[in-house]
């Protein structure tokens, strides 16, 4: 797979990176990554993945855009309200880059589809917001034996696990939620949550699914990034079966 020289103007801040290269543009541009949930988090990391060359990406969500959505989710105005979220994403990564190869999927995932929407993909990223979600895709990405990259966020925290399920990681996200919780997760309009923390965690989210694409860097496998944005606080726990 070769680069036009239209690509390799477009990516040239990049490509001068010596942990990319041209190499590793035929990478990304060889690349497939799944985003699951196209809000606070989902946004971000869908506009930063098509900016960086990622060659196909996949976009599923079954929800329309309300007015409380827009402080957060960044790809999306107030002329996009009631308007389903994969057509209007869809629609901003073709003007971003229209070299991207784009699969949208205008439903919800369950046991009967998700098997058939992830496999064609390398890179799952989880964007939801609820724990039934974000523990199916667990289970699919462990049975595919994908790279799985989750994020959640609320107040002025965020959370970002990686895991390799390609190789042998024992532990995934049940090692650190332990299961469903009765009560359930408070969500953002329960709890709250500044505009911010999304952007962040969503871009995060992309940089390791890039860092995954390339090999390159200091991954998150087997580990949580924690992350308090209202006193700056940032660690990394290793999570254990």
């Amino acid at each position: 797979m070769s680069l036009t020289n239209n690509e390799i103007e477009r990516y040239s801040r990049q490509i001068i990176l010596k942990d990319i290269g041209v190499s590793g543009q035929k990478k990304l541009k060889k690349s497939k990554v799944l985003i699951v949930g196209l809000g606070g988090l989902g946004c971000p990391a869908a506009e930063y993945l098509s900016r960086a060359g990622v060659g196909t990406i996949g976009l599923i969500d079954h929800d329309k855009v309300s007015l409380s959505n827009i402080h957060r989710q960044s790809i999306f105005t107030a002329s996009d309200i009631k308007k389903y979220k994969v057509d209007v994403v869809k629609q901003r990564i073709k003007k971003v880059n229209s070299n991207v190869k784009i699969k949208s999927f205008k439903k919800k995932i369950d046991n009967f589809n998700i098997r058939k929407i992830m496999k064609s993909f390398d890179i799952i990223i989880d964007g939801t917001d609820n724990f039934s979600s974000k523990f199916l895709i667990n289970k699919f990405s462990k049975i595919l034996r994908k790279v799985f990259i989750s994020g959640a966020i609320g107040k002025f925290d965020g959370h970002i696990f990686g895991f390799n399920f390609s190789k042998k990681t024992k532990p995934c996200l049940e090692s650190f939620y332990q299961g469903i919780p009765v009560d359930g997760i408070p969500t953002c309009e329960e709890d709250g949550v500044i505009g911010t923390v999304a952007g962040i965690v969503g871009n995060i989210q992309a940089n390791e699914a890039i860092k995954y694409i390339l090999g390159v860097g200091r991954r998150l496998n087997g580990k949580v990034l924690i992350i308090n944005l209202l006193n700056l606080e940032f660690r990394i726990c290793n999570l254990v079966k």
